[in-house]
C-alpha cells in the first residue's frame, strides 16, 4: 500500500502520482496526491465514486474536467470538486505538462486502487497508452475489486463486471498483475 513520500511511475499511461497524505495520516478523511499529467494525456474511463467526494486543484497548466456531460478546463489556481455518484473523468488536452493537487474524501481504500493500478502499468499489461485486450481485462479487474470506491459509466459498470469475470476466469488478478 502507498505511503506519503511514494511515487507511482504511471509513464506509460502518461503520469506520475506522488502520494500526499494516506488515509492512516488523514484518519481516514481523506487520500492525497500530486499528480504530473503528460502533454495529450487522457484520464480514466468515465466513472463515478458512490461515496466519495474528488477535488482538484490545478498547481500548473490546463486540466480538462468532464463532470455529468460536460467539459470545462480548469487553469493553474483554480478548484474543482465531483460530489459522490456524479459521472466524471478528466485530461491533459494541452501540449504541456500539468499538475494537480488531487483528493478523495473519504479515503476508503484508494490507496489500495492506486496501488492496484501502479501494478498493472508496472506489470507491462498497460503499454504506451494502448488499450489491449489485456489492459481492458486487467482494468476491469482492479474496477471490479473497488466498487465501493470507483464504478465505470463508460462503458457501463455492468459491461465491466463481465469483462472482469472474463479476466478473473482467464486467471488475471490483482495479487501478481502481468504474471495472470
Amino acid at each position: 500500500m502507498p505511503k506519503a513520500g511514494d511515487i507511482l511511475d504511471l509513464s506509460p499511461i502518461g503520469a506520475i502520482f506522488h502520494i500526499k497524505k494516506t488515509a492512516e495520516e488523514t484518519q481516514g478523511k481523506s487520500f492525497e496526491m500530486e499528480w504530473e499529467l503528460a502533454p495529450q494525456t487522457g484520464g480514466t474511463p468515465i466513472h463515478i465514486h458512490p461515496h466519495a467526494t474528488e477535488s482538484y486543484e490545478v498547481i500548473e497548466g490546463e486540466l480538462d474536467l468532464y463532470v455529468d456531460g460536460t467539459w470545462r478546463t480548469l487553469s493553474a489556481g483554480e478548484k474543482a470538486a465531483v460530489d459522490p455518484g456524479v459521472a466524471h473523468t478528466f485530461r491533459n488536452a494541452s501540449n504541456t505538462p500539468t499538475r494537480v493537487y488531487n483528493t478523495h474524501a473519504p479515503a476508503m481504500k484508494f490507496g489500495e486502487y492506486f496501488d492496484g493500478l501502479h501494478r498493472i502499468v508496472r506489470s507491462g499489461a498497460i503499454s504506451a497508452g494502448r488499450i489491449t485486450p489485456k489492459a481492458i481485462l486487467y482494468m476491469s479487474v482492479l474496477m471490479t475489486s473497488f466498487n465501493d470506491e470507483i464504478r465505470t459509466v463508460n462503458p457501463p459498470h455492468a459491461v465491466t463486471r463481465v469483462f472482469a469475470l472474463v479476466g478473473r476466469l482467464m486467471g488475471y488478478r490483482m495479487s501478481e498483475p502481468g504474471g495472470r
